[in-house]
This record gives C-alpha cells, structure tokens and sequence, in this order.
C-alpha cells in the first residue's frame, strides 16, 4: 500500500475544471492529487516569425513555469532566462501537441499553450500535457464556431502519466515522495489510438531488465487510457 492509500496500479484522484479563466480561448484547472496546474490557450492569427514565407502551416507552441510557492521551499521566478529544466518541460509539453494536430489545417495561426503549476506534488509535466490538450481543444472549438478555423486541426486525443520503480515495485502515476526516491523514473506521452510520443525511461541506479521496461509501458498505457476516458 502506497503513502496515500493507492494500489500500485491506481491514479491520483483527477480532476478537469474547464472555463477557468475568463479571457483565454480556453482555460483547464487540472489537479493530479496535490498537483494542481493552470493551462490557457491563446490564439494569434499569424504564424511565427521563424516560418518561411511560402511555409502555410500554423504553430502549436508552450510555455511552462512554477509559481514560487508551489513547492514546500519558495522557487525563484524565471524573469530573465527560463533554466534547462523548464525550457526542456515546454519544448515536451509543445512537442505532445503538436503530436495530436495537423498544422496544415490551421494556416498562419500560432495557439499558445500557458501551464503555470500553483501547487507541484510530482507529475506537473504530464498534468500539463493533459490539460493543454484540453485547453487546446477547447480553444479549436472555439475558433470553428468563429469561421477562424475552417475544419478541426485535433487528429485524435493526448495524455501523459508519470511511472517509476518505488521500492522495488512499479507504481503509476508518482507523487513527489515516491518520485524523489524511485529507482527508475519514467514518463509515458501516448496518442489514444496508443502510438507513443515519448517514453522516457531512466535508470536512478542500477540498470534494470527489459522485462521491466515493457511492465511500465502497459501499466501506464492503461492509466493513460483512463486519462483519455475522463476527457
């Protein structure tokens, strides 16, 4: 029995509050537990200025960041430059979307997705990929009752889940005690239809076996399933 009570093989209790905020396109409150993340989608009707002049497709793109009292000792604000740590979260969560959209059918258009943690208890990455597709989501539809969107861009639903070895044990879906001493650490990124976008796997210590690896994959490909069912 896990800390909280959870089976090795159960998620955090999830939560999905849509329509947070007022101003942004779309707007997810998303708790995994104690990890409680706000994502927003902006919509800028241009393409970004990188893209070449005869290159139509749009852009999905992410910004990722801590409050400075989400975790139990104050994080200092990134103002001036984001450390590796955050850059290499924002270019995950901005890589899984994209994953799941066809930029062709949305021309000149950049959607921006905004994962701000006000309270991080392990997982903040993939609890940020899972409410972005959903902000994302709800920003498309936005953008179709509009006329702004000729057709839907989403070619089918994203999610993501945490899952390590604890103790010997693999358990899904980590609060920070379990992940702060896991001695394999993963992260599992999977379209619904069950194509993978990332497995990221890691080593704490010793190496393990390949039989152990394909355990983490289907036992967070089930949790993630879940995840896309309470979509």
């Amino acid at each position: 029995m896990r800390p909280d009570g959870r089976e090795n093989n159960e998620l955090r209790k999830i939560n999905f509050t849509h329509n947070f905020t007022k101003h942004a396109l779309g707007s997810v409150l998303v708790e995994f537990g104690d990890t409680k993340v706000i994502v927003t989608a902006s919509v800028d009707l241009k393409k970004p200025k990188w893209m070449s002049e005869e290159d139509n497709r749009g852009w999905v793109t992410a910004e990722y960041s801590l409050l400075p009292s989400a975790t139990n000792t104050r994080c200092k604000r990134e103002r001036e430059k984001v450390s590796g740590r955050t850059h290499e979260i924002q270019r995950l969560i901005g890589r899984s979307l994209r994953a799941c959209v066809d930029l062709e059918k949305m021309p000149k258009m950049t959607i921006t997705i905004d994962a701000d943690v006000i309270q991080a208890d392990g997982g903040t990455r993939t609890a940020s990929i899972c409410g972005g597709y959903l902000a994302l989501r709800d920003a498309v539809e936005k953008l179709m009752e509009s006329g702004e969107l000729a057709e839907n861009p989403i070619i089918e639903p994203v999610a993501a889940i945490s899952i390590g070895i604890v103790d010997g044990e693999i358990k899904l879906d980590l609060n920070y005690e379990e992940d702060s001493h896991a001695q394999v650490d993963s992260n599992v990124i999977l379209t619904k239809s069950g194509k993978i976008v990332d497995f990221q796997t890691t080593s704490e210590g010793k190496p393990y076996e390949f039989e152990k690896m394909i355990e983490l994959f289907n036992t967070a490909k089930s949790g993630i399933d879940k995840i896309i069912g309470m979509y």
